[in-house]
Protein backbone atom coordinates (compact mmCIF):
# COMPACT_ATOMS: atom_id res chain seq x y z
CA UNK A 1 0.00 0.00 0.00
CA UNK A 2 1.15 3.50 -0.82
CA UNK A 3 -0.97 6.12 0.61
CA UNK A 4 -0.61 9.58 -0.33
CA UNK A 5 -2.16 12.92 1.59
CA UNK A 6 -4.66 14.86 -1.05
CA UNK A 7 -5.76 18.50 0.81
CA UNK A 8 -7.34 21.14 -0.97
CA UNK A 9 -7.30 24.51 0.29
CA UNK A 10 -8.94 27.42 -0.60
CA UNK A 11 -7.77 30.65 1.71
CA UNK A 12 -6.51 28.76 4.38
CA UNK A 13 -3.33 30.17 4.74
CA UNK A 14 -3.54 30.14 8.62
CA UNK A 15 -4.13 26.80 9.33
CA UNK A 16 -2.81 24.81 6.14
CA UNK A 17 0.89 24.95 7.28
CA UNK A 18 -0.32 22.73 10.55
CA UNK A 19 -2.42 20.30 8.89
CA UNK A 20 0.48 19.69 6.45
CA UNK A 21 2.84 18.99 8.88
CA UNK A 22 1.01 16.96 11.07
CA UNK A 23 0.65 14.60 7.81
CA UNK A 24 4.49 14.95 7.21
CA UNK A 25 5.18 13.97 10.81
CA UNK A 26 3.19 10.86 9.36
CA UNK A 27 5.47 9.66 6.55
CA UNK A 28 2.65 10.49 4.31
CA UNK A 29 3.85 11.99 0.85
CA UNK A 30 1.28 15.39 0.65
CA UNK A 31 -0.27 16.98 -2.54
CA UNK A 32 -1.54 20.11 -1.59
CA UNK A 33 -4.14 21.68 -3.97
CA UNK A 34 -4.56 25.65 -4.43
CA UNK A 35 -8.18 26.24 -5.69
CA UNK A 36 -7.38 29.66 -6.64
CA UNK A 37 -6.73 31.32 -2.97
CA UNK A 38 -5.97 34.94 -2.24
CA UNK A 39 -2.30 36.48 -2.78
CA UNK A 40 -1.77 36.03 1.09
CA UNK A 41 -2.57 32.42 1.18
CA UNK A 42 -0.55 31.38 -2.12
CA UNK A 43 2.30 33.10 -0.42
CA UNK A 44 1.88 30.89 2.45
CA UNK A 45 1.79 27.88 0.44
CA UNK A 46 4.82 28.64 -1.58
CA UNK A 47 6.60 29.13 1.67
CA UNK A 48 5.60 25.53 2.25
CA UNK A 49 6.59 23.90 -0.77
CA UNK A 50 9.98 25.68 -0.63
CA UNK A 51 11.05 24.12 3.03
CA UNK A 52 9.23 20.67 2.88
CA UNK A 53 8.47 17.62 0.77
CA UNK A 54 5.49 18.50 -0.76
CA UNK A 55 3.79 18.53 -4.32
CA UNK A 56 2.13 21.63 -4.81
CA UNK A 57 -1.16 22.02 -7.69
CA UNK A 58 -2.78 25.24 -8.69
CA UNK A 59 -5.84 25.96 -10.13
CA UNK A 60 -6.03 29.82 -11.90
CA UNK A 61 -9.26 30.10 -10.31
CA UNK A 62 -11.69 28.48 -7.73
CA UNK A 63 -13.41 25.66 -8.58
CA UNK A 64 -14.33 24.02 -5.93
CA UNK A 65 -12.98 21.65 -3.32
CA UNK A 66 -14.45 18.75 -5.66
CA UNK A 67 -12.30 19.40 -8.37
CA UNK A 68 -9.59 20.24 -5.95
CA UNK A 69 -10.35 16.46 -4.48
CA UNK A 70 -10.47 15.14 -8.05
CA UNK A 71 -7.29 16.97 -9.04
CA UNK A 72 -5.13 15.91 -6.45
CA UNK A 73 -6.40 12.12 -7.04
CA UNK A 74 -5.48 12.07 -10.40
CA UNK A 75 -1.78 13.12 -9.63
CA UNK A 76 -1.80 10.67 -6.95
CA UNK A 77 -2.74 7.91 -9.26
CA UNK A 78 -0.13 8.93 -11.48
CA UNK A 79 2.40 8.91 -8.49
CA UNK A 80 1.54 5.02 -8.00
CA UNK A 81 -0.32 5.64 -4.85
CA UNK A 82 -2.86 2.90 -3.84
CA UNK A 83 -4.76 4.89 -1.31
CA UNK A 84 -5.30 8.42 -0.97
CA UNK A 85 -6.51 10.08 2.65
CA UNK A 86 -8.46 13.63 1.84
CA UNK A 87 -7.95 16.04 4.56
CA UNK A 88 -9.22 19.54 5.30
CA UNK A 89 -7.09 22.45 5.10
CA UNK A 90 -9.39 24.66 7.79
CA UNK A 91 -7.45 22.19 10.80
CA UNK A 92 -10.94 21.51 12.40
CA UNK A 93 -9.82 17.36 12.54
CA UNK A 94 -7.75 16.36 14.88
CA UNK A 95 -4.71 15.08 12.96
CA UNK A 96 -3.86 12.54 15.54
CA UNK A 97 -6.49 10.47 13.98
CA UNK A 98 -4.44 10.24 10.86
CA UNK A 99 -2.53 7.19 12.47
CA UNK A 100 -5.83 5.21 13.20
CA UNK A 101 -7.17 5.55 9.75
CA UNK A 102 -4.10 4.64 7.95
CA UNK A 103 -4.38 1.32 10.55
CA UNK A 104 -8.11 0.42 9.61
CA UNK A 105 -7.14 0.86 6.14
CA UNK A 106 -4.35 -1.45 6.33
CA UNK A 107 -6.37 -4.52 7.84
CA UNK A 108 -9.53 -3.22 5.19
CA UNK A 109 -7.66 -2.03 2.04
CA UNK A 110 -10.52 -2.36 -0.01
CA UNK A 111 -12.75 -0.28 2.18
CA UNK A 112 -13.13 4.18 2.27
CA UNK A 113 -12.56 4.90 5.69
CA UNK A 114 -15.12 7.77 6.80
CA UNK A 115 -14.39 10.18 9.54
CA UNK A 116 -17.86 9.82 12.04
CA UNK A 117 -17.39 13.56 14.01
CA UNK A 118 -17.63 13.86 17.49
CA UNK A 119 -17.59 17.71 18.28
CA UNK A 120 -16.71 19.31 21.30
CA UNK A 121 -19.38 22.20 22.04
CA UNK A 122 -17.24 24.71 20.00
CA UNK A 123 -19.79 23.28 16.80
CA UNK A 124 -22.29 25.86 15.82
CA UNK A 125 -25.73 23.68 17.06
CA UNK A 126 -27.88 24.83 13.62
CA UNK A 127 -25.20 23.52 11.51
CA UNK A 128 -24.92 19.68 13.86
CA UNK A 129 -28.56 19.52 13.15
CA UNK A 130 -28.93 20.56 9.72
CA UNK A 131 -26.19 17.71 8.73
CA UNK A 132 -28.81 14.87 9.62
CA UNK A 133 -31.01 16.04 6.87
CA UNK A 134 -28.37 14.78 4.62
CA UNK A 135 -27.47 12.05 6.76
CA UNK A 136 -31.38 10.45 6.34
CA UNK A 137 -31.22 11.31 2.11
CA UNK A 138 -28.11 9.24 2.18
CA UNK A 139 -29.68 6.23 4.26
CA UNK A 140 -32.32 6.49 2.03
CA UNK A 141 -30.24 6.77 -1.59
CA UNK A 142 -28.31 3.45 -0.41
CA UNK A 143 -30.82 2.03 1.56
CA UNK A 144 -28.97 1.57 4.51
CA UNK A 145 -26.94 2.96 7.30
CA UNK A 146 -23.82 1.82 6.33
CA UNK A 147 -22.47 5.70 5.97
CA UNK A 148 -22.81 6.94 9.19
CA UNK A 149 -21.44 10.63 8.37
CA UNK A 150 -20.95 11.54 4.39
CA UNK A 151 -19.93 15.18 4.80
CA UNK A 152 -17.39 14.96 6.93
CA UNK A 153 -13.82 15.67 5.39
CA UNK A 154 -11.66 13.77 6.25
CA UNK A 155 -11.28 10.17 5.25
CA UNK A 156 -9.48 7.54 3.54
CA UNK A 157 -10.24 6.31 -0.12
CA UNK A 158 -8.79 3.60 -2.15
CA UNK A 159 -8.03 4.45 -4.99
CA UNK A 160 -8.85 2.35 -7.62
CA UNK A 161 -12.54 2.46 -7.32
CA UNK A 162 -12.54 6.23 -6.81
CA UNK A 163 -10.60 6.90 -9.74
CA UNK A 164 -13.08 4.61 -11.88
CA UNK A 165 -15.57 7.03 -10.14
CA UNK A 166 -14.40 10.35 -11.27
CA UNK A 167 -16.15 10.43 -14.40
CA UNK A 168 -19.58 10.26 -12.81
CA UNK A 169 -18.42 12.88 -10.58
CA UNK A 170 -17.68 15.64 -12.95
CA UNK A 171 -20.84 17.87 -12.03
CA UNK A 172 -19.62 17.27 -8.03
CA UNK A 173 -17.36 20.30 -8.11
CA UNK A 174 -17.76 21.66 -4.96
CA UNK A 175 -19.99 21.09 -1.66
CA UNK A 176 -21.69 18.15 -3.27
CA UNK A 177 -18.89 16.35 -3.65
CA UNK A 178 -18.11 14.77 -0.06
CA UNK A 179 -21.70 13.38 0.00
CA UNK A 180 -22.07 12.04 -4.22
CA UNK A 181 -18.85 10.23 -3.90
CA UNK A 182 -19.60 8.07 -0.65
CA UNK A 183 -22.85 7.02 -1.97
CA UNK A 184 -21.43 5.69 -5.60
CA UNK A 185 -18.87 4.17 -3.57
CA UNK A 186 -21.34 2.41 -1.87
CA UNK A 187 -23.41 1.72 -4.95
CA UNK A 188 -20.14 -0.05 -6.23
CA UNK A 189 -19.89 -2.41 -3.24
CA UNK A 190 -16.97 -1.02 -2.16
CA UNK A 191 -17.22 -1.26 1.77
CA UNK A 192 -17.77 1.72 4.20
CA UNK A 193 -15.40 1.89 7.68
CA UNK A 194 -16.73 4.41 9.98
CA UNK A 195 -13.94 6.00 12.49
CA UNK A 196 -14.69 8.72 14.95
CA UNK A 197 -12.68 11.69 14.66
CA UNK A 198 -12.39 14.79 16.64
CA UNK A 199 -13.32 17.98 15.24
CA UNK A 200 -13.29 21.59 16.74
CA UNK A 201 -14.50 24.97 15.34
CA UNK A 202 -12.08 27.62 16.56
CA UNK A 203 -13.88 31.12 16.59
CA UNK A 204 -11.95 32.63 13.96
CA UNK A 205 -12.85 29.72 10.95
CA UNK A 206 -13.50 30.31 8.11
CA UNK A 207 -16.59 28.82 6.34
CA UNK A 208 -17.01 28.89 2.42
CA UNK A 209 -20.34 27.53 2.83
CA UNK A 210 -23.23 29.80 0.84
CA UNK A 211 -26.02 28.92 2.37
CA UNK A 212 -28.37 29.79 -1.15
CA UNK A 213 -25.86 28.72 -3.67
CA UNK A 214 -24.36 25.66 -1.49
CA UNK A 215 -28.07 24.39 -0.41
CA UNK A 216 -29.57 24.45 -3.62
CA UNK A 217 -26.25 22.03 -5.30
CA UNK A 218 -26.88 20.12 -2.30
CA UNK A 219 -30.64 19.79 -3.23
CA UNK A 220 -30.09 19.08 -6.96
CA UNK A 221 -27.47 16.47 -5.32
CA UNK A 222 -30.29 14.39 -3.67
CA UNK A 223 -32.92 14.56 -6.02
CA UNK A 224 -30.12 12.95 -8.67
CA UNK A 225 -28.87 10.07 -6.61
CA UNK A 226 -32.49 9.56 -5.16
CA UNK A 227 -33.36 8.79 -9.08
CA UNK A 228 -30.22 7.35 -9.26
CA UNK A 229 -30.93 4.74 -6.61
CA UNK A 230 -34.17 3.83 -8.48
CA UNK A 231 -32.42 2.74 -10.79
CA UNK A 232 -30.02 0.29 -8.52
CA UNK A 233 -32.80 -0.67 -6.33
CA UNK A 234 -33.36 -4.69 -7.31
CA UNK A 235 -29.29 -4.27 -6.83
CA UNK A 236 -30.11 -2.76 -3.56
CA UNK A 237 -32.51 -4.25 -2.05
CA UNK A 238 -30.45 -7.39 -3.25
CA UNK A 239 -27.50 -6.36 -1.26
CA UNK A 240 -29.79 -5.68 2.03
CA UNK A 241 -31.33 -8.96 2.01
CA UNK A 242 -27.89 -10.81 1.89
CA UNK A 243 -25.83 -8.41 4.58
CA UNK A 244 -29.49 -8.99 6.87
CA UNK A 245 -30.16 -12.50 6.23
Amino acid sequence: MKTVAVVPVFNHGGTVGVVVGALLDHGLPVIVVDDGSDAATARKLDELASGQPLVLLRHPENRGKGAAVMTGVCHARECGASHVLQVDADGQHDMGAVSRFLAASAQNPGAVIVGCPRYDASVPKGRKYARYLTHIWVWINTLSMRIADSMCGFRLYPLAPMAALLPALAHAQRMDFDTEVLVRLDWNGVPVVNLPVEVNYPPDGISHFRPCRDNLRISAMHARLFFGMFLRLPRLVSRHFRTTC
